[in-house]
């Protein structure tokens, strides 16, 4: 019989059970709102419900799950996660870690325990914050959610001995999204708890009130995880729509209340074959990596060797260089990433059928570029009049 997991890589019980009540009570209210005043209609359930339950031992996972989906309500999560079955609904260690606005979501420190303890990371939007974009902390955690713990090279034995080390001698990992904010890094923490998460995202970035719930583009994080993740994940795309109506940007009074008596639908895809849709967007971004490598060797004579040495030992989600974060083949790459990701959204939302031809201008960073002054965080977009909200 293989040893029980050394507690000292798990949160505590008090912890443990903060998150399974709040995110299971959420899990209830969800699925009460729900199905008792709206209609659902769910699309490839089923086959997402096996998914999870070949993930319920972390010691047993293979690597990440990421799930990907359109933005059309506040409500989108955590209302929508209302469909899984109850018992899924108190087990943290297999429900998703997303990423919620850190100036709302972790405005006090009532909410930033409960979004805390709700797995959600702290994330600030470019827009409306200096502390925003594709390389700040919340995304990085993100990407060591979905990868392997930073002591897999070593035997069981070991990883005990020097997480047992690391306990003694320091506080859980944490890190900052600000500079004087401090969080707990999930995984470095609790590498054994926590291994290959399952992280979902919305990189559209802000809620989309699209008429025909065509989609905006998707922003460069989303790139990032599919393409650093180490193993790389499994990527599962959803498409959601329902919520828009349940609770739409241009509501009256009561604003503050959702709208009952609509009928939501999600649908689930399927895991994309990696290879097939990544595959060679992978290897040119590994390329860059090998090259920025050896560019460091060449330039560092004296040096190169240990700097380079330094560089494969970087934690998942460190950059080694600025031309692997703005160079323009790194940008070139994370764009038609985030463009084929899209498209399989759109497959998805073509496979219910009733849903008029995507736009493909919408795509493109540079339809949207007609909104960039807008310092408002609700908005009338001037590009296809849909309701925009980055609360």
């Amino acid at each position: 019989m293989a040893a029980p997991e050394p507690a000292l890589q798990r949160p505590s019980l008090s912890m443990r059970l903060k998150s399974a009540m709040i995110m299971g009570m959420t899990g209830v209210l969800s699925k009460c709102f729900l199905y008792g005043f709206n209609r659902v209609e769910v699309t490839g359930l089923s086959r997402f419900l096996d998914i999870l339950d070949s993930r319920r031992d972390p010691a047993k996972r293979q690597r990440g799950l990421l799930t990907v989906s359109n933005h059309i309500s506040v409500l989108d999560d955590p209302v929508v996660w209302g469909i899984l079955p109850l018992s899924y609904a108190f087990d943290p260690t297999n429900l998703r870690w997303t990423l919620g606005a850190a100036d709302i979501c972790f405005s006090n420190k009532l909410f930033s325990n409960f979004f805390t303890y709700g797995q959600v990371l702290p994330c600030h939007r470019l827009k409306h914050s200096p502390f925003g974009g594709p390389f700040q902390p919340a995304l990085t955690q993100a990407l060591r959610l979905l990868s392997h713990p930073p002591a897999t090279s070593l035997s069981p034995s070991s990883q005990r001995a020097a997480a047992a080390a690391a306990a003694a001698a320091n506080p859980p990992a944490t890190y900052t999204t600000t500079g004087t904010d401090v969080h707990t890094a999930p995984l470095q923490a609790y590498p054994s708890h926590r291994r290959y998460s399952w992280v979902h995202v919305f990189p559209e970035g802000c809620v989309h009130q699209h008429a025909s719930t065509d989609l905006r583009y998707f922003k460069w994080g989303l790139a990032r995880l599919i393409l650093e993740a180490d193993p790389a994940p499994d990527v599962l795309p959803m498409f959601i729509d329902g919520t828009q109506r349940v609770m739409p940007e241009d509501r009256g009074f009561p604003r503050f209340l959702p709208r009952v008596g609509k009928t939501v639908r999600v649908a689930f895809g399927e895991v994309l074959d990696y290879e097939r849709t990544f595959g060679d967007l992978k290897r040119r971004w590994e390329g860059l990596v090998r090259r920025e490598r050896e560019r460091i060797e060449k330039q560092q004579p004296q040096g190169g060797d240990a700097l380079a040495r330094q560089a494969e030992s970087m934690l998942v989600g460190e950059l080694a260089t600025d031309e692997l974060k703005y160079g323009k083949e790194a940008q070139e790459i994370r764009i038609e990433v985030a463009r084929r990701m899209r498209a399989e959204i759109l497959k998805v939302r073509e496979s219910l059928g009733g849903y008029p031809e995507p736009d493909p201008k919408f795509a493109l960073a540079e339809t949207w570029r007609l909104d960039g002054d807008i310092e408002a965080k609700k908005y009338k977009s001037r590009v296809d009049g849909s309701n925009i909200s980055q609360d």
